[in-house]
Formats: structure tokens, sequence, C-alpha cells
């Protein structure tokens, strides 16, 4: 199976160890992943932006770049959803032969989990991470890609992890690209109500699958309590024995796991 990496815009320019991450789980269960130079952003903010026509060469370009792939992993369930959901309705509408090229491309185009869990099979990817997390299920993966609990079955699966229950989890951070900057006291609101939601968790780590929320809530997080931090879910799954014991010494004591916090089945 051949194997590329889309690292996406934010992952590329904010937030690299994410791509890397992803590559070293991969690598690790035995799979090569190359990494297609000639890749560029999906589009995704242009056409948030109303501006359906100047995001078509991106679209091309990536199903230029992309087409002789197996599969295509990316660890962000907002570009995913883009290219799957989004590309075939923007190529109808151009005409010509690209609907049937995104129409062969779309569903190879996986967010992480989906190759795991759904393709590889794989649960268990040898990470070991000895501290509490929860988990904020970004939006796109929530309600577009419908990732539902992959990503709290292979951080339970982490050895070592225990996995604490977010309050309001389904809640949306705020974030949604533009929205966060045409709607800024609403977002802020919003992102808000998010940090209440983790505090109240008890856990020393917020993770969740997209890194655009993520660097959100970690901005107004740090202004709350800055001993809390926040890692991509593929961060923790890449995380070896001896990178987590380097993450105990770093991690500062937090209070006590609340009684009936953790999920069912979450690891001790």
């Amino acid at each position: 199976m051949r194997l590329a990496l889309f690292i996406t815009c934010v992952n590329d320019a904010m937030a690299p160890d994410t791509g890397k991450a992803t590559a070293a789980v991969l690598r690790r269960l035995g799979y090569d992943l190359e990494f297609p130079t000639t890749q560029t952003c999906c589009g995704q903010p242009l056409l948030n932006s109303g501006y359906p026509r100047p995001t078509m060469p991106l679209v091309e370009r990536f199903v230029q770049t992309f087409a002789d792939y197996d599969v295509v992993v990316s660890p962000s369930a907002s570009c995913v959803s883009m290219v799957r959901e989004t590309y075939p309705r923007l190529a109808a509408d151009a005409g010509g032969t690209l609907a049937a090229d995104i129409a062969a491309l779309a569903p190879r185009v996986l967010e992480l989990s989906e190759l795991l869990l759904d393709v590889l099979k794989v649960e268990d990817v040898g990470a070991y991470f000895p501290h509490t997390v929860t988990y904020h299920p970004a939006c796109h993966g929530l309600r577009s890609l419908h990732l539902g609990d992959r990503y709290e079955r292979l951080l339970r699966s982490v050895d070592g992890l225990t996995l604490l229950d977010l309050p309001r989890d389904e809640e949306c951070c705020g974030f949604g690209g533009t929205f966060a900057v045409k709607n800024a006291d609403v977002s802020s609101a919003m992102v808000g109500s998010k940090v209440e939601s983790v505090l109240s968790s008890g856990a020393q780590v917020l993770s969740t699958s997209d890194n655009s929320c993520l660097l959100n809530i970690a901005g107004a997080l740090v202004r709350r309590d800055p001993t809390v931090r926040t890692m991509h879910a593929a961060e923790i799954l890449a995380t070896t024995r001896a990178d987590g014991e380097a993450w105990r010494r770093r991690l500062p004591a937090r209070a006590q796991v609340p009684v009936g916090a953790v999920r069912p089945g979450g690891a001790g």
C-alpha cells in the first residue's frame, strides 16, 4: 500500500510535530509514508471566505499531487472533510473531468484514526503516555466525518494513559476558521466555556484531532491555567516509553482524578 501524508497548512506552519508524529506511528506499524512536496493548501480558508473560483486551482493541484496514492492520510479532520465533502460539489460546478478524478480520489483520503482503525485494524499502536488526558472531539471530525469514538478507543489503548471525561464535550470550541475572526466576541465566549470544561475534567493534558481547535483552546487555556498542556492525539500515539517518562518529569502535579471520571475501559 502506497501511503501519502497530507500535512495541511496549520500543521505545516504551526505544529510540524504532528506530521512527524503521524509518520512515526505508521512507520512503527511497518508502513512507509511519503510526503509529496508539491502539496499546498486544500483551499478551505479561501472557500470559507467566499472565494470558490480562486479555490479551484488548489483543488486541481491536490488531485494532481495525490492521485497515484492508495491512501492519503491527514491528522486533520477539517481538511479531510474539505476534500471528501466539499471537493465533489466544487468539481460538479466546474464541469469537465475534475468531478470524476475527485470521485476516484476522495474516498482514499482518510483521517488518521480512520486509517488506523478502519483500514489497518489496529487499536493499540504501541504508545506509552503515563498521564491523565481528556479529549475534545473537534467539530469536523464529530459532525462531518462522524469519527465517533475512534480516538477514545485509540487513547484507551495507550499504556499508562488515563482518559477522563470532558464535560459538554460535543460543544464547539468557537474557532471555526474565519468565524473566530468575524465573530470574535461569540468565539471568545465559546472557547471560555470549553476551557471551563477542560479544567473541571482534572486532566493534565487536553488532546484533540485538529490543531486549529487545539491552538484556539490552548490560547485561552494558558491564560487560566498554564499547567494544563495541549497535545494533538497523533503526538500522544507516537510517544514511546522513553518519551512518556520525559513527559512525566515535565508535567506538574494536578488534582486527583475525580471519582467516576474515567471512561469505561480507560487504562489506569
